[in-house]
């Protein structure tokens, strides 16, 4: 059963995506064939269209990376799923499953990893292919809508506050309360953590202190490393996922002695770090990448029994190239979701 369906398809970087009907292939032993029912869309979708990076996408792709479908298709030597499944495909669409980092568990570390939306076909579209290894489980009493900012937003601020390794009780610095931050704020809150919120914008201070933060810091009017430092003591765990470099250049500052900063937005360009204050604080600088397959099981499940919502703004698949300017003019809160219907 091969498929006929819509696509968001880029051509040329810095274009707008060409909506096209476009056939889909049988997925292949190991593969499913999902027909979409939502996908979120994510910075990292316009910087792919853009070819913004050093390692640029092959033209011409589908991107999207936070699709939630229905498997209509399995593949001959497919175990794990079946016909009807409701399944999440994420950004890491596949890896080797033999190196030494997915054998230890790390497999979005993979040197030949393939990503959804960017080297493989991704989800802006009304079919996609998945890896069955790597296409995840919805749990049921999870809303579709509700799900598709998880496999990416959702997991990778989670894993990033796992990588700052903190305990209830401590503070915790989130810099940008966009589509990631918002989200990183919940599950804070679902740790047990204290949480500093810091933006430039009105709308996303505003969502900060909708979320309770226990502190919200307009960057414009106050220098959180400064105010930080002195209010608290700096934060034990320091979260950047603003793509801006401002914010990471402010993000050192607000680490407290022994703390851990992770990086998570991609600035373009590169930043100077001040090895002797690191040296001197004992500061951990720690890059974190999305998430893995039971990072994304973990990441759901809070979502599922702890309540972890991101605001959510529906649009219809057709103005796929609508919500990547949105994006590009920073005039989203929270997380677009594409419908297909």
């Amino acid at each position: 059963m091969s498929a006929k369906g819509l696509a968001a398809i880029a051509r040329k970087f810095h274009e707008p995506l060409s909506i096209e009907e476009m056939q889909f292939p049988d997925p292949a032993p190991n593969e499913v064939l999902v027909k979409m029912i939502v996908s979120g869309v994510c910075h990292t979708d316009l910087h792919a269209v853009n070819g913004d990076w050093p390692i640029q996408p092959p033209l011409p792709f589908v991107p999207g990376h936070e699709g939630v479908g229905i498997v209509v298709q399995a593949g001959s030597a497919v175990k794990n799923l079946k016909e009807g499944d409701r399944v999440g495909l994420p950004w890491l669409h596949q890896a080797c499953g033999y190196c030494e980092w997915c054998l230890s568990g790390w497999e979005t570390l993979c040197p030949k990893a393939v990503f959804g939306g960017y080297s493989a076909n991704g989800s802006f579209a009304e079919y996609a292919i998945a890896s069955a290894a790597y296409a995840i489980p919805i749990p049921a009493d999870l809303s579709s809508k509700a799900a598709a900012p998880i496999l990416c937003a959702g997991v990778t601020t989670w894993k990033a506050l796992k990588q700052a390794e903190l305990q209830a009780g401590n503070w915790v610095a989130i810099s940008g309360i966009g589509g990631l931050g918002h989200l990183a704020i919940q599950y804070a809150q679902a740790m047990g953590l204290n949480i500093a919120a810091i933006d430039v914008a009105d709308d996303k201070l505003a969502l900060a202190r909708s979320l309770q933060a226990n502190l919200v810091i307009d960057a414009r009017k106050t220098d959180p490393a400064e105010f930080l430092q002195q209010k608290i003591g700096g934060a034990h765990g320091v979260i950047l996922t603003a793509p801006s470099q401002a914010a990471f250049r402010e993000g050192l500052g607000m680490t407290r002695r022994k703390g851990t900063c992770v990086l998570v937005g991609l600035p373009a360009g590169d930043l100077p770090i001040p090895i002797f204050d690191m040296i001197l604080r004992g500061i951990t600088l720690r890059g974190s990448l999305v998430g893995t397959r039971n990072d994304q099981v973990e990441a759901l499940s809070f979502a599922s029994h702890a309540q972890v919502i991101a605001e959510i703004h529906l649009r219809p698949f057709r103005e796929v190239n609508e919500a990547l300017t949105g994006l590009a003019n920073a005039k989203v809160t929270g997380r677009t979701v594409l419908t297909f219907e």
